[in-house]
């Protein structure tokens, strides 16, 4: 039968696992729009090595599981350039690089629906790219991708899970101590599903009511 006065007992070990997965998938999301938006102008630079690569890069990262992206850099990039990461860091710079891959095509998708009369009228203007894309083209485009880049976070929260296996301790990872101190895991497990629920529950949530509001602004 179940009994969860042992799991509940360390509630708050739950807690601080919840705001590890919430600061770490934050951070990648945040890190991740970076890449997402380097990627979406190297996308379109004039010199073609930089297209070929910037192709090349997307295509790895969709291509390849996240775990495999997880242990290349915790484990080959110290190997590579002598620089040890803390798990934590590896992780937040793992998500990052991956997100920044599916970020791009949100960006990329999110470009094509500014009018182009409005980069035609920037250059009547005489405005240059530095102004024009931080004052006029990126603002209308954030409000178009929000949405989406919401979903790209609730996705990530799910996705940090895997970051367990590099010791990063998040929601699973606590999960995973807890059950080895009490012998409960069922209870654990289920104490983790219940906090994940809650904060995807809320993500999503968020990603309707933005969603709708962004219909509304069409109108």
């Amino acid at each position: 039968m179940l009994n969860f006065s042992k799991t509940l007992a360390q509630f708050d070990q739950f807690l601080w696992g919840a705001g590890v997965t919430i600061v770490v998938s934050l951070l990648g999301a945040l890190f991740g729009m970076v890449v997402g938006l380097a990627l979406v102008f190297l996308r379109d630079a004039k010199w073609r090595p930089l297209r070929w690569l910037a192709h090349l890069y997307i295509s790895f990262v969709r291509g390849t599981p996240l775990l495999v992206q997880i242990f290349l850099v915790y484990y080959a990039f110290p190997g590579l350039t002598g620089i040890d990461l803390a798990p934590f860091t590896a992780g937040v710079l793992a998500l990052s690089l991956n997100s920044g891959a599916f970020a791009s095509e949100i960006f990329r998708a999110g470009l094509s629906q500014i009018p182009h009369g409005q980069y035609e009228a920037a250059d009547a203007l005489g405005l240059p790219r530095f102004i024009t894309w931080p004052k006029i083209i990126l603002p209308q485009v954030f409000r178009v991708v929000l949405p989406p880049l919401v979903n790209e976070f609730t996705l990530l929260v799910k996705a940090s899970t895997l970051l367990s296996v590099i010791t990063v301790v998040d929601l699973t990872r606590t999960a995973q101590n807890i059950m080895n101190t009490t012998y409960r895991p069922v209870e654990a497990f289920l104490m983790a599903a219940a906090f994940y629920f809650v904060i995807l529950f809320a993500l999503s949530s968020l990603t309707r009511v933005l969603e709708k509001r962004n219909q509304e602004q069409r109108r």
